[in-house]
């Protein structure tokens, strides 16, 4: 069985590799025609635009073609985006695919190949590590940014009182406080120093941090923009508005804390008691190890310990 599975996995792995190569001789063609055409126009027509948005296509990968196809490059580039990860949808494939085939090899080895579904679950669970650790870094960043936010809005605030306009006042935010909201709000202004318009530079910054607390902010500011008024006083209002949110988070959080203790304790006395019985009779406990039956009846038992933790999770979560 396991000249079997070397012999697939240099297949998998040579068939990737010319794929790989193929695609990035056609997307290197590509380019050059593309950078020939362009030179051509602006010999014959002047200056042309930039084909800015083109240099990500003139990279293509393999990966990244995959996860056009399955619809989740979008979504992989915004969360590594929020987390501030410069691996790009591509890299996180492979993070999880390395980490895939990396644990299903280590147990099929040291195993022999006895327990093959085992080995599948371990692998599956360590290629969610680096989704997980990206999911991880971006929370800590978004709660961080929140934290920062309403001392940001009071400065932003003082700052047009004084005489500033909006971007500068971003120019000088950015200057003053630390990350995340540094390099966010210096990115807000280096975007429309370029040329881009307020409106899709706010919008940008409300997807890349995707807390309440930005969306309140970009629609404050796109609508002082369309009807008028103090944006001063309106952002000294939403500083108000955002620490209560703080507070009536924190009262909740400590209302749902008993309740998501009890959780942990009741999906704990399971583990405790099948180590009991390990212990105190394993001729009865052996049953769920050697038995196939008994295998069925722990995967059946784990995984409703599992879906009861969840649904008692996400009773106890209020979204403030």
């Amino acid at each position: 069985m396991l000249p079997y599975f070397l012999i697939a996995g240099l297949t998998a792995v040579l068939t990737y590799s010319y794929l790989w190569a193929r695609l990035e001789r056609r997307d290197a063609a590509l380019a050059v025609r593309r950078l020939a055409v362009a030179e051509r126009q602006k010999s014959e027509r002047g200056p042309r635009r930039p084909l800015l948005q083109n240099a990500g296509e003139a990279r293509g990968r393999l990966t990244a073609r995959l996860m056009e196809c399955i619809k989740l490059r979008e979504s992989a580039a915004r969360l590594l985006e929020t987390a501030a990860l410069k691996w790009g949808p591509p890299g996180l494939l492979h993070r999880s695919l390395g980490l895939f085939l990396g644990v299903f090899a280590m147990v099929t080895l040291g195993l022999g190949n006895s327990l093959p579904l085992l080995a599948l679950g371990a692998a599956s669970a360590a290629a969610m590590l680096p989704v997980m650790y990206a999911r991880r870094a971006a929370g800590k960043r978004v709660a961080a940014f929140e934290e920062q936010f309403p001392d940001c809005l009071e400065f932003i605030s003082r700052s047009m009182r004084a005489g500033h306009a909006f971007s500068v006042a971003l120019d000088m935010a950015h200057r003053e406080f630390g990350e995340p909201l540094s390099s966010e709000f210096r990115r807000a202004f280096e975007e429309q120093k370029l040329g881009q318009p307020l409106d899709i530079v706010l919008r940008k910054l409300a997807i890349r941090m995707p807390s309440m607390d930005a969306q309140f902010f970009v629609s404050a500011v796109l609508m002082q923009k369309r009807t008028g008024g103090n944006l001063a006083e309106l952002l000294d209002k939403l500083a108000v508005i955002i620490r209560e949110r703080f507070k009536l988070r924190a009262r909740i959080r400590t209302v749902s804390a008993q309740g998501l203790m009890s959780g942990r304790i009741l999906s704990s006395i399971p583990v405790g008691v099948a180590a009991l019985m390990f212990v105190m009779n394993p001729k009865y406990a052996r049953f769920f190890v050697d038995d196939p039956v008994g295998h069925q009846l722990l995967a059946a038992g784990l995984g409703l310990q599992v879906v009861g933790y969840l649904i008692i999770r996400k009773i106890v979560t209020i979204e403030t």
